[in-house]
């Protein structure tokens, strides 16, 4: 008997330093492990893509003209497109669809403007209404989509992401090295991300600050925020970190701090969390949701505030020993689990 034949996009991991390259990888994986035979599994990359998934599954490289013609538009039963981005368009194939939204982000950043939203809404509804389903990474991501597109409700689920358990190798030394006790946080270097937020928590302590992540002109900001709290030479920038380091890093701090104000998720909070770690968080957007009652919040974003919570936080990890909370949160978060909840929407799909 012929296997019902299914296509997962994963060409947004064209760049194996993004958030998607993580999505991809982690998902991919855990789809072949838990496919055990039931589909015809087939992913669709990017020629230039650095992971092709040991050879374990079919791969269909993406092809400039498939925007105008794709060739097997009628050999699949489903098609995943795993976010967004779309560059396979979902009305050049003759199958069921499902489409992951990975957030809404520009809806909620202050300096987008309103004809670039208004761009970017058509677009993205013009989408939504040419797939069967729809996935959101989180419930804030589900209730942003049903707010936008109230006529997509009823086709809109949540599939929370999982994430990767970091190893870290005992004699693995990091390029930069701090000498004192330090915090994490790693990202790219936007304003929606908080970094500049950051250095007024090292006032009355001696915690140097380290910041891993494609660096951009926000940079500077981040600096100039440093000089205000005196504590320039403590805040180190470091620009993007191979997966060793950032095992190392998580291993090493004394706290990860992610005071992001859009996620859709927030996969380095679990990375984090993995390593019993305390993590320090915005209460905006997707995050409450991964940290649980095991994060602390900031509430909002003025510095007394924050450095009120960050070291009454401190001081309540370490009195009441949270550690192994920390795991047992980020334990909740598993490629596993999201691959079989994707495994059975692809089934469910294909019956109907």
């Amino acid at each position: 008997m012929k296997k019902p034949s299914v296509l997962v996009t994963f060409d947004s991991m064209k760049d194996a330093n993004c958030g998607y390259f993580s999505f991809g990888k982690g998902l991919g994986d855990a789809l072949i492990q838990q496919n055990k035979g039931k589909f015809k599994l087939n992913f669709y990359l990017f020629k230039q893509t650095q992971y092709l998934f040991n050879g374990l599954v079919d791969i269909l490289y993406l092809s400039k003209l498939d925007r105008l013609f794709f060739r097997k538009k009628n050999e699949f039963e489903v098609v995943h497109l795993s976010d967004q981005t779309c560059r396979l368009r979902p009305s050049k194939v003759n199958a069921k669809k499902i489409m992951t939204i990975h957030d809404m982000n520009k809806v909620h950043l202050k300096f987008s403007r309103p004809h670039r939203i208004k761009v970017y809404l058509k677009k993205l509804g013009k989408l939504i209404s040419q797939c069967d389903k729809i996935v959101c990474i989180s419930q804030f991501v589900a209730n942003d989509v049903k707010y936008y597109f109230p006529e997509a409700k009823d086709k809109i689920s949540v599939i929370y992401n999982g994430a990767d358990k970091l190893i870290s190798d005992e004699n693995h030394q990091p390029l930069f090295k701090p000498t004192k006790k330090f915090l994490f946080t790693i990202g790219l270097l936007s304003v929606q991300k908080g970094f500049h937020l950051l250095p007024a928590l090292l006032e009355n302590n001696d915690f140097e600050l380290i910041i891993a992540g494609k660096e951009t002109p926000h940079k500077q900001r981040i600096l100039e925020e440093a000089e205000r709290y005196n504590c320039v030479d403590r805040v180190h920038i470091i620009g993007q970190i191979s997966d060793e380091d950032k095992a190392w890093y998580y291993k090493n701090c004394s706290a990860f701090l992610f005071p992001s104000i859009a996620e859709g998720f927030g996969l380095p909070v679990i990375e984090a969390l993995y390593f019993g770690k305390p993590v320090f968080l915005s209460k905006f957007t997707s995050l409450p949701e991964v940290g649980g009652d095991a994060a602390y919040y900031f509430d909002n974003f003025e510095a007394e505030h924050m450095h009120n919570v960050f070291t009454n936080g401190m001081k309540d990890f370490v009195q009441r020993n949270r550690s192994k909370e920390m795991v047992i949160q980020a334990e909740k978060f598993s490629w596993d689990i999201a691959a079989s909840q994707y495994l059975s929407l692809y089934k469910e799909y294909i019956e109907k």
